[in-house]
């Protein structure tokens, strides 16, 4: 994982040509609204998270340059289930429910959480966790649950900073080193990047980052 702060890329729409492998031909899987229903094989899986309405899905169909891969709604809480899509043969997406505030009843609200926790605890195919924060709110008490169950469990955790077209370049940068500060008192594997499915900020690099974590 890079810790450095990305610059902005045009948005400009890239060939297949342009992207890694793994990226060329994306698609959905699966939905699985319980544990038996993740698929049953060795792949490996690259789960992205974070707070209902921070931009999950606009940023997975950014960097698979795919507009409705995942989709996208104003209202929180509309994926309601654990969402794969393939990465070539060899790896997938997962796309997790976005946790905090959400407009469903809350025993589907408590069944979402123990399919996610199971996810999260038991999924030998999970390599890396990509955890979505808004750049104006990062690290509220709901990501901090999150970033020290992956402190504790060791799992490598790519933090995005999502919206950041929404601050001057100034303000992004002291915001990614005020995360790294907290971040670097607490135990586990964290790197921080500013990312905006609308500049297209990280987009590039997350690609790339993506297929390094594939193919190892």
């Amino acid at each position: 994982m890079s810790d450095n702060t990305n610059t902005p890329s045009s948005n400009v729409g890239d060939s297949k040509a342009q992207l890694p492998e793994i990226l060329r031909n994306p698609e959905f899987l699966l939905g699985a609204a319980e544990p038996h229903q993740f698929p049953n094989d060795d792949l490996i899986e690259i789960a992205f998270a974070g707070r209902s309405n921070v931009g999950k899905s606009s940023a997975i169909n950014a960097i698979c340059n795919r507009r409705k891969l995942a989709r996208t709604s104003k209202l929180p809480g509309r994926t309601q289930q654990i969402n794969f899509f393939s990465l070539g043969e060899t790896a997938r997406l997962a796309d997790l429910p976005g946790y905090g505030f959400a407009q469903v009843p809350l025993p589907v609200k408590k069944k979402w959480q123990d399919t996610i926790h199971k996810y999260l605890a038991d999924r030998e195919n999970l390599r890396v966790l990509v955890l979505l924060m808004d750049i104006r709110h990062p690290l509220t008490d709901l990501d901090w649950q999150m970033v020290n169950w992956a402190g504790d469990s060791n799992l490598p955790t790519q933090i995005l900073l999502t919206k950041a077209d929404k601050f001057k370049r100034g303000k992004v940068l002291s915001t990614v080193l005020n995360v790294e500060k907290q971040l670097d008192k607490t135990p586990g594997q964290f790197a921080v990047e500013p990312f905006s499915s609308e500049s297209y900020l990280g987009v590039n690099e997350m690609r790339t980052q993506l297929a390094e974590w594939v193919t190892g």
